[in-house]
């Protein structure tokens, strides 16, 4: 027996432990064909099939708009390099093999495969973080060219940015 075995028949309470033998149950093929098939009824009656549409549903349609942010950067990405990464994000390191521009194509890569990632459902912890980022980024962006701007409760001069 083993230690915890010992030490519970010690106290007493080691009536309705099991043995190290009954562990060594030989299975056969057909038990285990029968256990699968058990298996896969209870998965498919356990499966919250509303919560699982619905978290298609908003996956897909997150990874569908992230698509066009991320090619709105290949549009012009000197000009977004220029214009947004430089001024606002400089502190991100643009030494020798990194420069904005390939900051810029970096963040609209990370959008591309990020929202490919995530419509098709594959790797989707990984796809969702590289958009956490970018998006983060972005916010940060927005909120040091033209700060809150009355949020949460006010409204943007002219409805445009200066």
């Amino acid at each position: 027996m083993s230690a915890s075995l010992v030490r519970a028949s010690a106290l007493g309470l080691g009536a309705g432990l099991p043995t190290r033998k009954s562990f060594q149950r030989k299975t056969s093929y057909s038990s285990m064909k029968r256990s699968a098939g058990r298996v896969l009824r209870v998965v498919a009656e356990d499966t919250n099939w509303g919560r699982e549409v619905s978290v298609a549903v908003v996956r897909i349609g997150a990874g569908v708009l992230m698509i066009h942010n991320g090619l709105d950067k290949l549009v012009d990405p000197e000009g977004f390099a220029k214009f947004v990464v430089e001024p606002y994000l400089g502190f991100l390191p643009h030494d020798d093999p990194l420069s904005f521009v390939k900051w810029t194509y970096l963040a609209a890569g990370a959008e591309l495969a990020g929202a490919a990632g995530l419509t098709l459902g594959f790797l989707t912890r990984i796809s969702s973080l590289s958009l956490f980022s970018t998006m983060g980024l972005a916010v940060y962006f927005h909120v040091a060219q033209s700060g809150l701007e009355g949020f949460p409760l006010g409204g943007v001069e002219k409805h445009q940015y200066a």
